[in-house]
């Protein structure tokens, strides 16, 4: 039961995007089009959950052995930066149509902190392995879904008559803020 619980509050009640506000950067630029979403959401997902496996075994095997827990975040990012190049040479290879629609915000899945956040979190709330790849696919599916439905908003706004000073970026803030508003809702008993 524990695990359904941290598994809902990973996707829904504490969304790495709508309540942490981590991962706003690919969630502004990647949400204009439905694929592009699914696209950084799915790479998104990949990413998190094969780090926090990794950063999980390293932290628990390698740094509290030596007790180097201090370099916790220079060694999480290394390992997040590892897998985005090794992402981003696969999708190259296998899938170029992918990795050209995701384009320069492939890269930017490195600096995305919804993923480091989550292998930070994962560590400062003291989960175990089960507990850790719960929370992880959890928090990097609720990515994709709120990045999923941000796109789909986004699509239907760009055929509607708003005026110019809303156009674009502003009327995706004002939409954003909206679904946050939705998503705390999850959160009241």
């Amino acid at each position: 039961m524990d695990l359904i619980n941290l598994f809902i509050t990973g996707l829904l009640t504490e969304n790495v995007i709508l309540y942490k506000f981590l991962g706003i950067c690919p969630f502004i630029g990647t949400s204009n089009k439905e694929k592009n979403a699914v696209y950084m959401g799915l790479s998104v997902t990949l990413v998190t959950t094969l780090s926090s496996i990794i950063t999980y075994l390293l932290y628990h095997y390698v740094l509290i052995p030596t007790k180097s827990e201090y370099l916790v975040t220079i060694i999480f990012i290394l390992v997040i930066s590892a897998l985005v190049q090794i992402l981003e040479l696969v999708l190259k290879k296998l899938f170029p149509i992918i990795h050209k629609t995701l384009g320069l915000y492939l890269p930017l899945i490195t600096t995305n902190c919804a993923v480091l956040g989550v292998t930070l979190l994962n560590i400062n709330n003291n989960y175990n392995f089960l507990e850790v790849l719960t929370f992880s696919i959890a928090s990097s599916l609720g990515f994709t879904l709120v990045i999923y439905i941000f796109s789909t908003i986004r699509e239907r706004i760009d055929k509607c008559d708003v005026p110019d000073r809303f156009k674009g970026v502003p009327i995706a803030l004002i939409t954003a803020f909206i679904m946050a508003l939705i998503f705390k809702r999850f959160t009241l008993s």
